[in-house]
């Protein structure tokens, strides 16, 4: 194994590292372990209460009328998430679609969306307008508030009380931390803002952006009474198998305006050919729970070892977790690019590129990515990005396997260390 790992440009140094930690992290390994065993059951017990067959892996074309395996991926869904309903196409191109969907299916205008978690990602920005860009919901005279995180990271119900008037219609909850070195939030903590929510305004539309958070705990935030979850088939629940699409699960109210504003008034589900797409869909729904909790070893993985060469981490190696990214603060611009080209470098396709920081539709500062993936953008592949400006973070997710996320730290740190940053 050594021999091999030296081949592919790791040092005696890091290798030692990374046996260091692994043995260190074995019980915790095991308990991730159990999660992953239990959601991967409840998946497969979705697919046989709903009956998912052989046949429902045949695409459609044209409009897509009578899919019977379109129906059965969402009724799949619903009853994973345990909701009423689900959308679930490759007609949704990527999260920040599914989530503008999601959106501007539920509010009209004279509405107001409020964030109770503070900024949401930064391709939401332009979708909202809180930075102009045409289409926005603000050009058609819907409202935004935001209510920041208290610097611990807890809520201010405060202001949270103060920002609920009558023209809040919807609550976004981001589950995980964009591009932001705050606390992700687990099932739990979003369950109790939701009551506290409810405790206010009753029948407020909340919705919570699930994005990279997917079976990583044995509950989602649907379960917890979120009216919408919105996702990503190109993160943790298409396993690394999808080529595209996104999900919607909700009340049923809820998913029939996401359907009608995805395809138009009239029609809603109806339509949407799959296009032979059902059967990576199914398939990456099965596989999903272990390469999530894979992807979770890797961002442990990564925490123990940044941590203890003193650079600030988010979670740290020991604290619980609650969705797939790890956020390391660098601090240096070259640093950060150092360290995706790492990454890059491990990768089993394009490994030979290295990556370089450069603008980015939706972003305001240039942004360096590194993914060298089979299926473009995705993000429970291995990968690793971060915008170039302070505190020149490092946003590292996924791996299909644990082997490959345990690989890219390693050569991470050995670009790192190869060019005596640290």
């Amino acid at each position: 194994m050594k021999e091999l790992l030296r081949s592919m440009g790791l040092s005696d140094r890091v290798i030692e590292l990374g046996e260091k930690y692994e043995a260190e992290l074995k019980p915790r390994f095991e308990e991730l372990d159990r999660i992953a065993e239990y959601n991967h059951l409840k998946v497969i017990k979705a697919m046989q209460d709903n009956g998912v067959s052989e046949t429902f892996f045949a695409g459609t074309t044209g409009y897509g009328y009578n899919d019977a395996g379109r129906e059965a991926i969402e009724a799949v869904y619903a009853s994973v998430f345990k909701t009423e309903d689900a959308l679930v196409r490759p007609q949704i191109m990527c999260g920040t679609h599914a989530l503008a969907v999601a959106l501007s299916a539920n509010v009209r205008p004279g509405d107001e969306i409020l964030s109770p978690v503070g900024k949401p990602y930064d391709t939401l920005e332009q979708v909202i307008g809180i930075t102009p860009a045409t289409g926005s919901l603000a050009e058609y005279g819907v409202t935004y508030a935001q209510v920041d995180l208290l610097p611990d990271g807890g809520f201010d119900l405060d202001g949270i009380r103060k920002a609920i008037n009558e023209r809040t219609a919807l609550v976004t909850i981001q589950r995980s931390k964009g591009y932001a070195t705050r606390p992700t939030l687990s099932v739990e903590r979003i369950g109790e803002l939701i009551a506290f929510i409810r405790g206010i305004k009753p029948e407020v539309t909340i919705m919570v952006d699930n994005c990279y958070g997917e079976f990583v705990q044995t509950r989602e935030p649907s379960e917890v009474g979120a009216d919408m979850c919105v996702g990503s088939l190109i993160k943790n629940p298409g396993g690394g198998l999808v080529a595209t699409g996104g999900y919607i699960v909700g009340t049923s109210k809820c998913i029939e305006k996401c359907a009608a504003r995805l395809a138009c008034p009239g029609l809603g589900k109806e339509v949407g050919a799959t296009l032979g797409i059902n059967q990576s869909i199914f398939q990456g729904l099965f596989m999903a729970p272990v390469v999530a909790i894979g992807a979770v070893k890797g961002a442990i993985f990564a925490a123990r070892i940044y941590e203890d060469l003193g650079l600030p981490v988010i979670p740290n190696g020991t604290e619980p977790r609650y969705d797939i990214i790890q956020a390391v603060t660098l601090g240096t611009p070259e640093r950060l690019i150092a360290f995706c080209e790492g990454i890059q470098a491990a990768a089993p396709v394009d490994s030979f590129v290295r990556p370089e920081p450069s603008p980015m539709p939706g972003y305001s500062s240039d942004v360096i990515m590194a993914a060298g993936t089979f299926v473009q953008g995705s993000s429970i592949e291995l990968s690793a990005d971060g915008p170039l400006e302070e505190p020149y973070a490092v946003y590292f997710q996924g791996g299909l396997t644990w082997y490959h996320a345990k690989l890219g730290i390693l050569m991470s740190l050995q670009k790192i260390l190869d060019k005596k940053l640290i």
